[in-house]
């Protein structure tokens, strides 16, 4: 298994092939997310209130693999029921494909090597989705763990986006974490603050 960046969520005719923008590569989004595990990742201390500052760095598809499985639990079985996942869904479509009586035979053909050419791509960007969901499960197990009141972050390098998903994973955390965000400036730039009530 490896991490990759592949693009946009895929879109399968047979009239060609599209990338839907508005459904991006997850893969984009874990470098921050790793740095921010890296930074929750004390251990467990009578301290609620901890400064951290992020250093920020490019991990390669490799270093970002062996780091989401120093955080994660069961991070490999994760990733193959991703792939089955992933493989379930592409023999569906193609089942679907084969089965559907308004399309020409021409149309036909030409929609399932579509999907065909574009089934590593897919495999890869289902791959990093699920890897981020994971990382995102794991800094939510760190909040908690940690019992962290507040996290403040940067408005760059995607830090943003990654407390943006994070609130839906802490809703429905195991127990639940409350979340409130604010935007502000702290000596000149704009931070994110996060909030979390347990």
């Amino acid at each position: 298994m490896k991490l990759e960046y592949v693009g946009a969520m895929p879109q399968v005719s047979g009239k060609g092939i599209a990338f839907d923008k508005t459904r991006p590569d997850k893969y984009a989004y874990l470098n921050a997310a790793v740095e921010l595990l890296e930074a929750l990742d004390y251990g467990e201390t009578e301290e609620t209130q901890h400064l951290y500052n992020l250093h920020p760095r490019d991990y390669d598809g490799e270093e970002l693999l062996e780091l989401l499985e120093k955080h994660c639990k069961n991070f490999d079985e994760a990733i193959a029921e991703r792939d089955a996942k992933a493989e379930a869904f592409e023999n569906e479509l193609i089942e679907r494909v084969k089965t559907n009586g308004t399309i020409s035979e021409d149309e036909r053909e030409a929609w399932l090597k579509n999907i065909a050419m574009m089934e590593a791509y897919y495999r890869q960007y289902a791959t990093n989705e699920a890897a981020y969901e994971y990382a995102l499960r794991a800094i939510a197990d760190e909040i908690h763990r940690g019992r962290i009141l507040r996290l403040t972050v940067p408005l760059t390098r995607n830090y943003g986006s990654v407390i943006h998903d994070l609130q839906y994973v802490l809703e429905h955390h195991k127990p639940p974490i409350t979340m409130q965000t604010q935007v502000r400036e702290e000596k000149g730039n704009i931070v994110l603050e996060a909030a979390f009530r347990h």
